[in-house]
């Protein structure tokens, strides 16, 4: 029970420390994503602390999903079980890939947005000036990369460390006794 705790804790910080990151990479790219479309929870106009607490507010919950699937994955049934170390490395495979694919959508809504290849919502074109158009969609794309890599990547996270249970049928050290 204990190291399914530990489990869902790695997962939530790494969520929150994902988050952080990520807010403060496009916090720098478009403030009006945080300023004119969140809801006003901080007193504050500072993109660091803006981006440290919404990438709080925003990951700590898709990192307590991610951590009670995975604890189930990892350490339900009569399977070797797996300690939350040995999940260290799989939960940075995914919060890599999900950087990258952060990092290739916000480029690509950038550009698109420039060249007239899409055009933001009415909801944004209202609020920002044209300037800011490919920045928010970038901030956007990238958010929206996240959530949708994050989610789909931490279910085939599960199903790989179940497999990864099913498969070891020794006990190598990197799997918990109990």
């Amino acid at each position: 029970m204990i190291e399914s705790l530990k489990i869902f804790l790695v997962c939530i910080v790494a969520a929150i420390f994902y988050g952080v990151i990520h807010d403060q990479i496009t916090v720098r790219v478009c403030l009006e994503y945080f300023t004119v479309f969140h809801p006003p929870v901080f007193a504050t106009q500072s993109p660091t602390l803006l981006a440290f607490g919404w990438g709080v507010i925003a990951t700590w919950w898709m990192g307590a999903f991610l951590g009670v699937l995975l604890a189930i994955a990892a350490r339900a049934g009569a399977r070797p079980k797996l300690s939350a170390a040995s999940l260290f490395k799989p939960i940075g495979k995914l919060l890599s890939i999900m950087f990258g694919s952060a990092l290739l959508a916000g480029l690509t809504g950038f550009v698109a947005t420039k060249k007239g290849v899409i055009v933001p919502p009415e909801w944004v074109l209202n609020n920002l000036t044209a300037a800011t158009d490919p920045r928010f969609m970038a901030d956007w794309w990238a958010h929206n990369a996240s959530y949708a890599v994050g989610f789909f990547g931490g279910i085939i996270l599960c199903v790989l460390q179940y497999r990864r249970r099913i498969s070891d049928k020794s006990m190598p050290s990197q799997l918990a006794t109990n």
